[in-house]
């Protein structure tokens, strides 16, 4: 008997696709506002707020720091929160059946924060860097769960190719948005939009498209029972952490698997930064406040 009749719950190819389209949904705000808009645009806002201030910084948590790394910092900060919640997040995804509850609401938050950006302007440069920290932390949060539907909607030899799929699906998704929006701002003196106007509808249009393309997600995908029983005496903080605690004490015993995923980290996250802040130089003369 093969694990599809077994759960005939598995490989459903409706439920794949909606799964996928969250991928679709999600990548718009990695890639238009991650990747390109936000850094420049809150960057070159800063620089005006400082130099209207007479000086060459702006506060960060009552930390003074340039302009151009004000965002490299509210990205390193969200990074920092990740740590100390995606461990409970992931208990919480291992041993509770909210899973659905949970990326609906942490993706609903994100994609509201990001809707919200159009807001930010002149002073408000500020308010773009607090937006960014909520929705990068929900981003990762609904990751969580949305990454822990893998092994309830596909068999195991299966896996791969739907692991794929969702990939593929992000990258068509995002990119697409990105197109439309460079489109936009490149053409949007032609069309009478002012330029900074064209970065605020972009930034919000990552959070309509997120939220609105999840819908397909909510609709298709079905809650799930929780994979573990929360053990008596436990919350999902200290399970969290506990779980964090044994991988580490066991990946000990395989140095090997160490070394490749110490040099992922250091290798992926480093392109992972490179992409988030160049956008900050490289567009700095084209995305004006």
């Amino acid at each position: 008997m093969t694990t599809a009749t077994a759960n005939p719950n598995v490989n459903d190819r409706k439920e794949i696709f909606g799964w996928a389209m969250y991928d679709w949904a999600n990548s718009a705000f990695s890639a238009t506002v991650g990747t390109v808009f936000l850094a420049p645009y809150v960057a070159a806002l800063a620089r005006a707020a400082a130099e209207r201030a007479g000086t060459s910084t702006i506060p960060f948590f009552g930390i003074p720091v340039a302009p151009d790394s004000f965002l490299p910092y509210c990205i390193s900060f969200s990074v920092g929160m990740q740590v100390l919640f995606l461990p409970i997040l992931g208990a919480i995804a291992d041993y509770s059946h909210r899973r659905k509850q949970m990326m609906r609401l942490f993706a609903t938050i994100g994609a509201i924060c990001t809707i919200l950006m159009f807001a930010v302007s002149g002073d408000l440069w500020w308010l773009g860097g607090v937006l960014f920290i909520l929705a990068n932390l929900t981003f990762g949060a609904a990751l969580v769960f949305y990454n822990s539907y893998l092994p309830d909607i596909a068999s195991e030899d299966q896996r791969d190719r739907v692991s794929s799929y969702g990939w593929a699906m992000g990258y068509l998704g995002g990119g697409l948005l990105l197109v439309l929006n460079l489109a936009l701002y490149m053409f949007s003196d032609t069309i009478g939009i002012p330029g900074d106007l064209a970065v605020r509808i972009n930034l919000a249009s990552a959070g309509i498209w997120w939220l609105g393309f999840s819908f397909f997600t909510w609709a298709r995908v079905r809650p799930r029972h929780a994979i573990h029983v929360l053990p008596k005496g436990e919350t999902y903080v200290s399970v969290g952490f506990k779980q964090l605690g044994s991988t580490l004490r066991e990946i000990k015993r395989f140095p090997e698997t160490l070394k490749y995923l110490l040099a992922y980290f250091l290798y992926n996250d480093g392109i992972q930064t490179v992409i988030a802040v160049a956008s900050t130089f490289a567009a700095a003369p084209l995305i004006q406040g």
